[in-house]
């Protein structure tokens, strides 16, 4: 029995050893280091503000604490971003990076030759926000033309001009699916750079409104949803219920003309839940992966950061990386009819 005992006794130190001697491997190599976190977007918009305040308290927790340095990296809808994140970016555990949440579908439709990723093959982080508290809007000037939804789907009335990034990017093909599922008078212009080109352009009266997330417009222009602010919420997308901010604005899916579409509409939503994901490159060697998700939990925990988050009134709901991996899982396995029509939505706009 003693002998048991002795052997069991040392078994435990040698896991307490070898588990230190993890943690230290891990801490040696971050000490000293510098981790880019890539932003798939250009400065000013939601995606840009969750990472530089994700990036001013995170090195905290990962061991050997490394700073980490905001790159944002725009173009072709954050394309550009999750391509070089997949295939170019070290797989060394020194970036990681943020794209559009609709990226995932995207890359499981594969009908876009410009994806070169498989979104189950990232090193999945987690998602700063799942949108329990957050929202996608249609947002739209006061003084445009449109200015009710009675107005909005008017036939042979005046079209709501929206701006978007890119074709295939969130606010492309909502625009797309508001006009073709949800019988909207729409206009999209494509090609802007960045969402603060975005919002300076609604500015201009360049363009009536644009889809953006409720968190990017609390973040950075607050003034614009007061009672006489200078837009309104025509539609919230990305929830079942709608928003206690805008009891007026139904939901997409309350407009969804037919049982199918709803049903379509909801897949689409999907990715809301992964609403700002973060993920490096495939094949990070498993200790510093570890050692990035853990740290990315710890930091939505972390008094500072929730203070910070507070000041800009963002969302912080997270899910780790596997909720990730299962949320892509779950549209992976959407009927193959299905598949089609969202993938006519997002290439065809029809």
């Amino acid at each position: 029995m003693m002998r048991s005992i002795a052997a069991g006794v040392c078994l435990i130190i040698a896991l307490l050893v070898t588990g230190t001697a993890y943690s230290d491997d891990v801490a040696d190599f971050y000490k000293g280091k510098r981790i880019n976190l890539v932003v798939s977007y250009g400065t000013g918009g939601g995606y840009d503000v969750y990472a530089r305040v994700l990036a001013r308290h995170m090195g905290r927790y990962i061991p050997g604490n490394p700073n980490i340095i905001v790159q944002n990296m725009p173009g072709a809808g954050s394309l550009r971003g999750t391509n070089y994140l997949y295939n170019v970016a070290p797989k060394d555990g020194t970036v990681f990076g943020t794209f559009a949440r609709n990226m995932p579908l995207l890359g499981l439709i594969k009908s876009n030759q410009n994806v070169q990723f498989d979104p189950a093959k990232f090193t999945w982080l987690g998602s700063s926000a799942s949108f329990a508290n957050d929202a996608y809007l249609l947002l739209v000037r006061r003084a445009a033309n449109v200015k009710s939804l009675d107005d909005a789907r008017r036939a042979g009335g005046p079209p709501i001009i929206l701006g978007s990034t890119a074709e295939g990017a969130s606010s492309d093909a909502i625009a797309i699916l508001l006009r073709e599922w949800l019988g909207f008078n729409v206009k999209v212009i494509p090609g802007y750079t960045d969402s603060g080109v975005l919002f300076l352009a609604i500015e201009r009266g360049e363009i009536d409104g644009r889809t953006v997330g409720l968190s990017a417009i609390r973040a950075n222009k607050p003034d614009w949803l007061k009672p006489n602010g200078l837009a309104q919420v025509l539609v919230v997308l990305g929830r079942a219920t709608r928003h206690p901010d805008f009891p007026d604005a139904p939901t997409a899916r309350e407009l969804a003309r037919n049982a199918a579409d709803r049903s379509l509409i909801e897949v689409i939503e999907v990715p809301y839940a992964l609403s700002r994901p973060f993920a490096a490159p495939p094949d990070v060697p498993a200790d510093r992966a570890k050692a990035l998700q853990d740290a990315f939990m710890a930091t939505h925990k972390d008094p500072a950061y929730l203070a910070d988050a507070e000041k800009l009134g963002i969302d912080v709901s997270p899910i780790g990386g596997q909720a990730v991996l299962g949320l892509i899982d779950r549209i992976s396995k959407t009927p193959a009819d299905q598949i089609k029509r969202i993938e006519k939505l997002i290439v065809e706009g029809g």
